[in-house]
């Protein structure tokens, strides 16, 4: 069957169904277009977890949206071989991040590294763990100004019960 040149449209099932050639290839291009742009907006894979407290997915740099990690002292993991030294930051990110990690992008710094949430443990069916949260949370990272009020509420409590740099002398910090 041939299909007319002029495009016509029928109305089935309340859906409006062109039969154009042209006109299908206008419409799955401007899908994939608003699919590729969704999916460069976020990260799922394997993710290395750098001495700052950022992580290394895909060949990106991901700093973790709205949390500042405070310098500490280096400690070693010795519990683990090899021996691993980082930040405390590092080392709880590292001991959290047991698999993939599910990063969208909140913005973008001038060295093209990304500012973005990111979860671990996340599926269909589970929202999963939010990493700036669980740092913030044990207090190995502070609240930036622009971040959720989840992130101020948990550093609080934080504060409150002396965790992390909060209840170790050696990397308090003053704020």
């Amino acid at each position: 069957m041939l299909l007319p040149l002029t495009p016509t449209c029928h109305l089935f099932n309340e859906v409006i169904v062109v039969y154009h050639g042209r006109m299908r290839l206008i419409c799955f291009m401007v899908l994939l277009g608003c699919l590729s742009t969704a999916e460069a907006r976020e990260l799922h894979s394997y993710a290395l977890v750098r001495d700052d407290a950022s992580l290394l997915i895909k060949g990106k740099v991901i700093h973790l949206y709205g949390i500042y990690t405070p310098p500490t002292e280096r400690h070693c993991q010795t519990r683990i071989r090899p021996v691993r030294c980082a930040s405390r930051a590092a080392l709880a990110l590292e001991f959290k991040i047991q698999g993939f990690v599910h990063c969208f992008q909140e913005s973008t710094n001038p060295d093209r590294s990304w500012n973005a949430t990111c979860y671990v443990g996340r599926s269909h069916f589970d929202e999963g763990v939010d990493l700036g949260a669980y740092l913030i949370e044990r207090g190995w990272a502070l609240a930036l100004p622009h971040a959720p009020f989840e992130y101020h509420a948990l550093e609080k409590i934080a504060r409150y019960n002396q965790s992390g740099v909060w209840g170790f002398s050696v990397d308090s910090v003053q704020r």
